[in-house]
């Protein structure tokens, strides 16, 4: 009967132990299923259930797009030589949103899987161009001088990758850092900056041990780091939390219409490469802050002469076409494709867009759980370029 009774203990004490630390469980299950395959539509949607996060309130007289004519998709749209079925491309990726806004006007909404208007999503790397608008806040403020260096604000990075080298080349992801930003190699560098989302640590830490491997502005390298960085730069120049600042200089003037979150770290801070969640929705309204060249119902959020800079490379190394695998150029944490309309783009893993054509007046979110993307390094699983023909071909609804 004793034993029995130390049985029955036992068991109640790993029921409660389990739950008490479920959410410590799937935190760290979710970062090492990622890039594996494992469909993640049902996680994306509800990170702020299991990852440690800060919140940015929604505003208190919430901005409502205006509703348009609503348009149709386009039945096929060509990539390449392909002519690819439209809702079979929308499956195969897990479209969970798809936003379409047209001279300010919703003019096509759709949710699928876990998705929803009131849905917050993961944003991964459309963080970056998020914390790029920050920092063009705070240069307007004269809180920033992007020709100074990282140390003048951070000395922290003394030693790192970062010492002495100018904020703009960091911004232009041209920091000089050694890097990989390899999704399918579990011991790369993002991988294991990553890491510290799955299983606790210090994001300062990390940053501050990267070394560097070639010169400063002299070579365009996709570096998550690099971000992280500037959000580091972030809080130091403002004294205050990204959450706080993002919070009070966009979330707000901008009037977004839900919480969002930040996933942070064991010591609070932003995980700010990578770490936003938001609604389709509020997404746009960054995408339509940008398209009015940083004006928002008659006040200036950022100014015009930022957004020109951070969605126009300025150097060779950064134009489109330079890169082989990866053909589009880059501004200040923008992709900007080979265009003759101006388009510019927000783009993170596993195919999350903020897609901007100003000469037609339009912005479109998709938001997706990709299940092939990172699985190889090729076009055939992350179908980035396929999906910007997409929304080009969306585009040809609406007049130049």
């Amino acid at each position: 009967m004793k034993k029995m009774y130390i049985g029955i203990a036992l068991s109640i004490a790993i029921a409660i132990a389990g739950w008490l630390y479920m959410d410590k469980i799937e935190r760290a299950t979710f970062a090492t299923s990622l890039f594996n395959g494992e469909r993640q539509y049902h996680k994306f949607s509800r990170v702020a259930e299991f990852m440690p996060v800060s919140t940015m309130t929604a505003a208190q007289k919430p901005f409502q797009f205006e509703e348009g004519t609503p348009i149709h998709l386009p039945e096929h749209f060509t990539f390449g030589e392909e002519t690819v079925n439209t809702e079979a491309f929308l499956q195969e990726t897990d479209t969970s949103a798809l936003l379409v806004v047209a001279d300010g006007a919703v003019r096509f909404e759709d949710y699928r899987l876990s998705g929803g208007r009131q849905v917050n999503w993961l944003s991964m790397s459309v963080a970056k161009s998020v914390i790029a608008t920050a920092i063009g806040i705070a240069v307007d403020e004269k809180r920033i001088d992007i020709q100074k260096t990282m140390t003048d604000y951070v000395p922290s990075l003394a030693g790192s990758a970062y010492d002495g080298v100018k904020i703009k080349d960091v911004l232009q992801m041209s920091s000089g850092a050694a890097w990989s930003e390899d999704y399918a190699n579990p011991e790369s560098d993002v991988m294991r900056l990553g890491r510290v989302m799955a299983l606790g640590g210090s994001m300062d830490e990390f940053v501050q041990g990267m070394s560097r491997e070639w010169e400063p502005g002299t070579a365009n390298r996709y570096n998550s780091g690099d971000t992280q960085a500037l959000g580091m730069l972030l809080r130091a120049a403002t004294g205050t939390t990204i959450t706080q600042y993002v919070q009070d200089k966009l979330w707000h003037p901008l009037g977004m219409e839900s919480d969002a979150y930040w996933i942070v770290d064991d010591y609070d801070m932003e995980m700010a490469f990578a770490g936003l969640n938001a609604t389709a929705r509020d997404y746009a309204k960054i995408g339509e802050l940008y398209r009015q060249k940083g004006r928002w119902q008659g006040k200036t959020i950022v100014s015009q002469d930022w957004v020109e800079k951070a969605t126009k490379p300025d150097a060779p190394y950064l134009m489109p076409g330079v890169h082989e695998d990866f053909p589009l150029g880059y501004g200040y944490q923008w992709w900007i494709p080979e265009s003759s309309e101006g388009e510019y783009l927000a783009i993170g893993v596993y195919n999350q867009f903020i897609y901007i054509n100003p000469s037609r007046n339009l912005v479109i979110v998709k938001l997706s759980a990709n299940p092939r993307y990172g699985t190889s390094n090729d076009e055939a699983s992350n179908r980035e370029m396929e999906t910007i023909e997409f929304l080009r071909a969306i585009g040809q609804r609406f007049p130049q």
